[in-house]
């Protein structure tokens, strides 16, 4: 089983910055890619951004694009999420997942997900 642990989520004012990791553990070697959703309270989870892991390609969503940036350390298993010019808008909580198979933008296809870890941004 892969196991999949967020930190680095917090409070921040509007255009303030936050780096999100996410440290996987167990049988990763499947990995297709890791992605970053989120959950506004009241709303349907959301795609934010996901890594190809076979050779890094990025992808975003519209809303975050130029502002957040996802990477990936294969020595230390851990993707990141930086997110800079943050808005209210981006308060969520954000959750990390990974697919063995599928590597888009639809959480449905995404097997294996982390706790949460909550955004909140100020205005």
């Amino acid at each position: 089983q892969v196991r999949l642990v967020e930190s680095g989520g917090g409070l921040v004012q509007t255009g303030g910055s936050l780096r999100l990791s996410c440290a996987a553990s167990g049988r990763t070697f499947n990995r297709n890619a890791m992605g970053w959703f989120r959950q506004a309270p009241g709303k349907e989870r959301e795609f934010v951004a996901a890594i190809r892991w076979s050779d890094g390609w990025p992808y975003y969503a519209d809303s975050v694009k130029g502002r957040f940036t996802i990477s990936k350390d294969n020595a230390k298993n851990t993707v990141y999420l930086q997110m800079n010019s943050l808005e209210p808008e981006d308060t969520a909580v954000y959750y990390c997942a990974s697919s063995d198979h599928y590597s888009g933008i639809n959480y449905r296809y995404y097997d294996r997900w982390g706790q949460g870890t909550q955004v909140t941004v100020s205005s």
